[in-house]
């Protein structure tokens, strides 16, 4: 990778929670920074800070070409995207429907994906190129109450492993960032959703057992900070030769690993504990 001052990041979901973070992290080391957000007002802290903000709602691929277009015109185009635009459906699989299960894979896979296409162009030309994708433990482990969000995250995992395949011969990296649990808007977005859509009815009892962990888990603080994700990026973006996968936060390597060496069974008794 050429120096890291002179190349240009866009970073998707700045708006808030690690999004926001990585931009601050981005822009103290010097790099041109653009950060995309369906509200584009709650960018003004890092326009103030330097960033380049610009209105982009993922599952829109005419905002999606207009912000590519923007970059190129006024640049080389995207050296460093750093996929962070995402959020997590919750609710009984029986509970939510079809239309609602469809827009967790337009955020989560689809948009994501589309924006990677178009960035792709000017990265096979340069001969060089990063993409970071921060997904979470949820691609690699599953819990009650999140069919669709796990499911949209292991889509992703499974994106990732064969696209970094197909661009290894243009010297473009493809990483992924698995955090743990991270105190982040994530858990009180999908807490209210989440009693709405099974908090009455047959699922009753499991979805508010697993809003109840959550908001323990907040109350707590039993959450890593987000600088920890942040560190982890920072390790993705200057490393020569980076890692395909980082992990780290609350849990994530615990939860991994026994998922990975106990199996399914055990797994399932650890998880079902926590949400009696």
């Amino acid at each position: 990778m050429k120096k890291v001052q002179d190349q240009v990041v866009l970073v998707t979901g700045a708006s808030s929670g690690m999004g926001k973070a990585f931009t601050k992290a981005l822009l103290k080391q010097g790099l041109t920074v653009y950060s995309v957000a369906r509200r584009i007002d709650a960018m003004e802290d890092l326009k103030a800070l330097g960033a380049r903000t610009l209105k982009m709602d993922i599952t829109q691929q005419h905002e999606v070409d207009e912000v590519i277009q923007h970059i190129e015109k006024h640049s080389k185009g995207v050296d460093i995207l750093i996929n962070c635009a995402g959020f997590g459906l919750y609710g009984a699989m029986e509970d939510t429907s079809i239309e609602d299960a469809r827009y967790q894979f337009e955020v989560n896979l689809f948009g994501m994906a589309y924006l990677t296409q178009k960035v792709l162009p000017s990265m096979r030309q340069k001969n060089k190129g990063r993409i970071i994708n921060i997904f979470s433990m949820g691609g690699k482990i599953y819990t009650p109450m999140g069919s669709w969000y796990h499911a949209s995250k292991h889509a992703v995992e499974g994106w990732s492993d064969c696209l970094r395949l197909e661009l290894k011969p243009f010297n473009i990296d493809v990483v992924v960032i698995e955090p743990g649990a991270i105190a982040t808007e994530f858990a009180d977005v999908m807490v209210k959703p989440l009693v709405q859509r099974s908090g009455t009815g047959p699922y009753s009892n499991m979805a508010n057992a697993v809003a109840n962990a959550t908001q323990e888990s907040v109350q707590k603080g039993d959450l890593s900070n987000v600088q920890v994700v942040v560190d982890m990026l920072m390790q993705a973006v200057h490393a020569n030769t980076p890692k395909t996968r980082y992990v780290g936060g609350k849990y994530a390597k615990l939860m991994i690993f026994v998922r990975k060496w106990f199996g399914d069974r055990i797994f399932d008794k650890m998880v079902m504990s926590v949400v009696k």
